[in-house]
């Protein structure tokens, strides 16, 4: 493994930056022992964001690329050579999917499959969104599930009175799911997106090597945690807030915008133009809308655009790590892996691998998708998720804990690794 002076320096801060990440909760505690509104308080809020984190080393790369160079030319064109296209979609797709009439029709799915189930509904409000709505990001996309969940959630779970113990169960739960809840088309979840068209796997291939035990995984481990904290989520009062009805037209309007941002996901000309016009219809029916989530999507955007500055340059370590494991390795590894980079960046590089044998393949996409819950950079929704959630009461105004999500993402993790090794 021969690196690049500047592959060493983006490896180095890319370490930095994970151990950034694990820090954020202490930049919060720091902060609130300054005078509020000083110049330090402010700074190390700014420092305890988590969506900051890759971006602010990912503007220390680019410095660095142009002192080692000698040329901001040279970091000009580094940058210039990058996809940004997925950090471009999440962004969009954050901003529509998470407008009052999407989040309405969400909420109303889940209620009407929430009555089927024989259990009170702050219990089955609870077990149908995070197994049943976590499988809607196969359809939606995993960004614009994770968005409208964590709306959700947040408003009948999160801010409430809830102890720890309950939401990060609830945080690692949802992360999971949605990481495996992605994988029942070829065409929703980042990390299977990248290898689908060149290992020639559609929706058909998906569902029965990947779909049911996603799907099977979903509801077992919702079903875990909904047990084990029954008695605090049968003591969660369902909202009463009375709701304005909104037309059934614009609810069509804005679902036919969603589906054509996720349709032309790959052409981020087009669905910036579908944007721009759905803004218009925004501004026209104001009455029945909420604010934008601007800073939310633009800070996830932030974030995942430094993921991919940094990351593009770690194929020096991880592509000759994959080529040299076997399955079982190779499964696990891309697991653990995960937790420590972005799993679209790893099935990637594990695509560049020429003649990987289909059972390797299986293992990489696998194991990537079942990681993808235990850190916010595990899986590109991720950041989304914890943009809405982090200022919930329920994290007591310090944000998240990465430690906090890793526990609570252990046990459906654990899940996953029985459907999707042990049972294959």
């Amino acid at each position: 493994m021969n690196a690049t002076p500047i592959e060493i320096l983006a490896t180095s801060l890319f370490i930095l930056a994970v151990l950034h990440t694990f820090a954020v909760k202490r930049f919060a505690h720091w902060a609130h022992q300054h005078r509020k509104g000083s110049i330090m308080e402010n700074l190390l809020h700014f420092l305890a964001e988590t969506e900051v984190v890759f971006g602010l080393w990912a503007a220390a790369l680019f410095a660095g690329i142009a002192a080692t160079t000698g040329s901001v030319h040279e970091a000009v064109v580094y940058i210039e050579g990058l996809n940004f296209t997925e950090p471009k979609f999440v962004l969009i797709v954050m901003l529509v999917a998470a407008t009052r009439p999407v989040v309405r029709l969400a909420e109303d799915f889940i209620v009407l499959t929430a009555r089927l189930l024989p259990v009170r509904q702050s219990v089955a409000f609870y077990v149908s969104a995070l197994s049943v709505g976590t499988l809607l990001g196969s359809l939606i996309t995993e960004p614009a599930a994770m968005t409208l969940l964590a709306i959700l959630l947040k408003r009948r779970y999160f801010d409430r009175a809830i102890s720890s113990k309950l939401a990060y169960a609830t945080l690692g739960l949802l992360f999971v799911n949605v990481s495996i809840g992605g994988t029942l088309t070829h065409f929703a979840a980042p990390p299977v997106l990248m290898v689908a068209a060149k290992w020639k796997w559609d929706t058909m291939f998906m569902l029965t090597h990947f779909g049911w035990k996603a799907a099977a995984s979903c509801v077992v481990s919702t079903a875990m945690v909904a047990f084990v904290f029954r008695k605090e989520l049968l003591s969660i009062e369902p909202p009463q807030k009375k709701r304005d009805p909104i037309p059934v037209w614009l609810t069509l309007a804005h679902v036919g915008f969603l589906a054509l941002v996720v349709g032309f996901s790959h052409h981020p000309d087009v669905f910036f133009g579908v944007f721009m016009l759905f803004l218009g219809l925004v501004s026209a029916t104001r009455e029945y809308q909420d604010g934008l989530k601007l800073r939310e999507a633009l800070m996830v955007g932030f974030f995942l655009a430094g993921l991919v500055t940094l990351g593009s340059l770690q194929s020096w370590w991880l592509q000759p790590l994959i080529a040299r494991l076997d399955g079982a390795t190779l499964y696990f590894g891309a697991t653990g892996l995960t937790a420590f980079t972005d799993n679209a960046a790893l099935t990637y590089l594990g695509s560049l691998v020429e003649g990987i044998r289909a059972d390797l393949q299986y293992a990489l996409v696998a194991g990537a998708v079942t990681g993808g819950g235990l850190t916010v950079i595990a899986n590109a929704p991720n950041p989304a998720g914890v943009g809405i959630l982090q200022n919930a009461k329920a994290f007591g105004g310090e944000g998240v804990s990465p430690l906090g999500l890793l526990l609570g993402a252990v046990p459906p993790t654990a899940v996953a690794i029985v459907f999707f090794w042990f049972l294959r």
